[in-house]
């Protein structure tokens, strides 16, 4: 089918694109984008018309739990790509914290076998170490040759500084990234939440914001050390951020995510004891908040990325100290960014393409051409006038675990296109997969 998207409005200035287009697909590639588009004489031809509408490249997250296998009472690998579709995304990476953990290739074939049929592109993050206990390396080599594309042991952070260098001086030799969860579990132990005011005053174990700046520090010196590209995971303090600067000053190889909730919540957003407020790293203070809305504002975050935690409903029930540890975040995080932060002109939507999704594809080296004429057609529509409220109930992801539920927000993804083909429908209220 031949697709023609009538007057939108089109962002993408690494196409040097921004303005009012017609965009004209024919099978999975951008056949023209052009001013104006005459729709006669195209056979089998669906018309949309996007006025008033953003058009965008749809989004890639760097940072996503798919649960499968082992744990598809949380999520599948079929739900999280529809959950994502719905979110504006037209690819994952999946982290390797699965059972059995992503730590030799027959886990990686496996992954691609069943992305093959989802809704969006998955792309395999590989364990660092085998089962990802931090003890012994996983084989690295056989990893990337059965197509992993970055190397992570995600929520559990390598303790052993030798055992991290040496997988760094792997990593680099066959050009994979290391994606890092900076954590001291020395320092955070049994910690729930950020360490400070509120967790004295609710009687809950903190965990210091130098658990996370030790590791961010002690990674930064390996990665100078081995040469490798190091990826900060989740970015959450005030601390890692200069740290990261200082690092930068001397030309280390790095990149670094912030999620959305560490930009929009804070530790006193615990003080209901609300389980879906615990995350990993934990909501930190107001300053390290306000920390990373300045950065972000002034154009020193590399990437957003969700660190999607699906959960199930028992996974988060009873006491804080007990429940697990997660957001479930494709499905909000776009909205969430547009209506606080680009709505709000603190960054526009070329800023929100650098972080979201030509930087993402160059750490994990995929295929990200935008919006021009012969890439493949990845994009999203966007209605900034689409006012709507946040109903967990209504996620695709089987994570209902978000603590924005029920928060009232102006703009929506209405429509995902994968590869050419329309994978998500919202329009007139649908909420609709199409695969």
């Amino acid at each position: 089918m031949n697709r023609l998207i009538k007057n939108a409005m089109v962002y993408d200035a690494q196409n040097d694109k921004q303005g009012k287009y017609d965009i004209l697909v024919n099978n999975e590639k951008i056949a023209a984008i052009e001013p104006l588009i005459s729709d006669s004489g195209i056979n089998n031809l669906e018309v949309i018309d996007a006025a008033g509408k953003v058009v965008i490249p749809a989004l890639i997250d760097i940072h996503t739990h798919l649960r499968e296998p082992g744990f598809e009472e949380k999520e599948t690998i079929k739900t999280g790509a529809e959950a994502a579709a719905a979110g504006g995304y037209s690819a994952v990476a999946a982290m390797p914290n699965t059972s059995p953990v992503a730590d030799n290739p027959a886990v990686i074939e496996q992954l691609k076998l069943k992305a093959a049929k989802a809704a969006v592109r998955i792309y395999p993050i590989g364990s660092i170490t085998q089962t990802s206990q931090g003890e012994k390396l996983s084989e690295i080599g056989t990893l990337a040759r059965a197509g992993a594309k970055a190397l992570s042991d995600d929520g559990n952070p390598v303790m052993n500084s030798e055992i991290m260098r040496r997988a760094m001086e792997y990593a680099a030799a066959f050009e994979l990234p290391i994606i890092d969860h900076c954590e001291d579990k020395n320092l955070s132990r049994d910690g729930v939440m950020h360490e400070g005011y509120y967790s004295t005053i609710f009687g809950l174990q903190g965990i210091p914001a130098a658990a996370e700046e030790i590791m961010v520090a002690r990674d930064i010196i390996l990665a100078e050390m081995t040469g490798v590209h190091l990826h900060l995971a989740h970015l959450s303090t005030a601390g890692s951020l200069n740290l990261v600067k200082e690092a930068r000053a001397r030309g280390v190889k790095l990149s670094f995510e912030v999620t959305p909730h560490h930009l929009l919540l804070t530790d006193q957003a615990v003080k209901d004891y609300d389980p879906v407020m615990k995350v990993h790293p934990p909501l930190r203070s107001e300053k390290d908040r306000q920390e990373l809305v300045n950065a972000l504002k002034n154009g020193e975050i590399d990437i957003l990325a969700t660190d999607h935690a699906p959960h199930t409903y028992e996974d988060k029930l009873g006491e804080f100290d007990y429940a697990a540890f997660g957001i479930s975040g494709l499905e909000t995080a776009l909205a969430l960014l547009y209506d606080n932060f680009i709505k709000t002109d603190l960054i526009n939507w070329d800023d929100l393409l650098r972080m979201y999704y030509y930087n993402p594809a160059q750490v994990l080296a995929i295929e990200a051409e935008g919006l021009k004429v012969g890439a493949r057609a990845d994009f999203l529509i966007f209605n900034p006038e689409h006012n709507w409220t946040i109903d967990k109930n209504k996620f695709k992801s089987k994570g209902k675990n978000t603590p924005f539920n029920g928060w009232q927000l102006s703009g929506k993804n209405e429509m995902t296109f994968v590869a050419g083909k329309l994978v998500y429908d919202d329009r007139e209220g649908r909420n609709e997969i199409i695969y």
